[in-house]
């Protein structure tokens, strides 16, 4: 191999990794947006910003807490607001900003998914795995991973996922899952901050 070919491999090879994982890319872009955010923090500008929008920009964040691509953004959000916020009034405000975001990802996933989710349980793979998981696994087990990846800075779409696909959750108990573990995972970000 020549040492041309070489360099314009190389030098293809973003290019490549940006077409082939475009969704990675943008949430590591988040990520470095929310350190940046987090790391400015003291910039008088952005901090008052942030601060004029009071209890409202908490429920926002809340609210954007609640998907993938924004969580890390919110959080670092979640960590400003900690030194000048009442951190248990900003994590119920919190908390009730990412209800409204995983109701949202709840009813789209139960009303648009339902017909495909159904198929999808008839595979043969499925069937197999279904079959060969224990009952107290998919009762209990199941739940708690989704609701740990709710309450935590993971995306919620996939503890919700889990929890709409499941017959035994109502909208009213997904409700008060989603709101108590969101305001518990905010409550510990604005510890946190806090103490920062």
């Amino acid at each position: 191999m020549s040492i041309q070919y070489r360099l314009n491999h190389i030098q293809r090879m973003p290019l490549n990794y940006m077409h082939k994982y475009p969704k990675l890319l943008l949430l590591f872009i988040t990520f470095i947006a929310a350190y940046l955010l987090f790391y400015s923090r003291n910039y008088k500008p952005l901090q008052d910003f942030i601060l004029s929008l009071g209890y409202s920009g908490t429920f926002v964040a809340g609210l954007i807490f609640a998907y993938g691509f924004t969580a890390a953004p919110a959080t670092a959000i979640f960590l400003i607001l900690a030194e000048h916020q009442n951190i248990y009034i900003a994590s119920l405000i919190g908390g009730l900003g990412s209800l409204v975001g995983d109701l949202f990802i709840f009813s789209f996933i139960r009303s648009s998914f339902i017909d495909e989710i159904r198929k999808l349980s008839r595979e043969n793979a499925v069937l197999y795995i279904n079959h060969k998981t224990p009952n107290i696994f998919k009762k209990y087990l199941l739940p708690v991973v989704a609701g740990f990846i709710i309450a935590s800075p993971l995306p919620d779409e996939i503890g919700v996922s889990l929890l709409a696909v499941s017959k035994n959750i109502s909208m009213k108990i997904f409700s008060a899952i989603s709101y108590m573990l969101n305001t518990a995972g905010i409550f510990v970000i604005l510890m946190i901050g806090s103490a920062l």
